[in-house]
């Protein structure tokens, strides 16, 4: 399994990847469909804002946050958790392993594959958020930019990534997938993905501060709106980085154990 058959085998997975997704975009859709709370949050938050702004945040404020919010969700999504409980309890996963290619990597290549299609939502959104809002809610400096790109991706290895982690687990029981479901429920509470982080009261903010899923969400968010400056930015993208080495850590002594009981069950 080595990087020189990687490389060589990621076209060709990428290729399968998109075609699965074109060959499922009823369920595609579906999974699209089930991520718009941030649409609903944006009716609600505005309809607030009626009366006054909420901190900083007025109408305006509140439609490019949560229209951003819904962008960077499509572009950051992972479901591997599911596809890997699935494929242990099947003992599908073995087909895997006579891959001369790692599986964690398929499952990172076929996930990825899945980004145009997302695109095809996330895009013309994108698009509408600027015609309403105006560049005026939107980060004018290049650098922000730049760190946005690098946020980005680090916000997908974070959801792929702990996803991947409670997928592994199902290694070790019956079923991982209540275990997603908890982390779901505190994303949900602590990402930014219904409420701005920066309206937190001052002692909740801080603790989300040191929690993983401000980044899979808010911060991005947050450099598109242009909530931060440069050196706030810089600060939390090392953050954010730092959970995505410890959670590929954590992924990899899992998987490493994981795999040694799998393969002790003839799975």
């Amino acid at each position: 399994m080595s990087v020189r058959n990687t490389i060589r085998a990621a076209p060709t997975l990428f290729r399968i990847g998109f075609s699965e997704a074109i060959a499922y975009r009823a369920e595609l859709l579906v999974w699209v469909l089930s991520t718009t709370m941030p649409l609903i949050m944006l009716a609600l938050w505005s309809a607030v804002a009626q009366d006054g702004p909420v901190g900083r945040f007025g109408q305006p404020q509140f439609v490019a946050y949560f229209l951003a919010t819904f962008v960077v969700r499509q572009l950051t999504g992972a479901w591997v958790s599911w596809e890997m409980n699935f494929e242990v309890r099947q003992g599908t996963l073995a087909m895997r392993l006579l891959r001369p290619i790692h599986p964690l990597w398929s499952y990172a290549v076929e996930n990825l594959a899945a980004l145009p299609m997302r695109l095809l939502v996330a895009g013309p959104v994108a698009v509408i958020a600027l015609f309403i809002v105006g560049r005026s809610q939107l980060s004018k400096d290049p650098v922000i930019w730049l760190i946005w790109c690098v946020a980005m991706l680090g916000a997908w290895l974070v959801t792929f990534l702990a996803n991947l982690i409670v997928g592994c687990l199902a290694l070790y029981m019956e079923s991982s997938l209540k275990l997603m479901d908890l982390w779901l429920a505190l994303f949900f509470v602590f990402s930014g993905y219904l409420v701005p982080v920066e309206l937190f009261p001052p002692w909740l903010r801080t603790i989300a501060q040191w929690m993983p899923f401000r980044y899979q969400i808010g911060f991005p968010v947050e450099l598109i709106i242009g909530s931060l400056d440069r050196l706030a930015a810089l600060a939390l993208l090392a953050r954010q980085w730092g959970f995505v080495v410890l959670l590929l850590g954590a992924t990899t002594l899992i998987w490493r154990g994981g795999l040694k009981r799998f393969q002790a069950y003839g799975g």
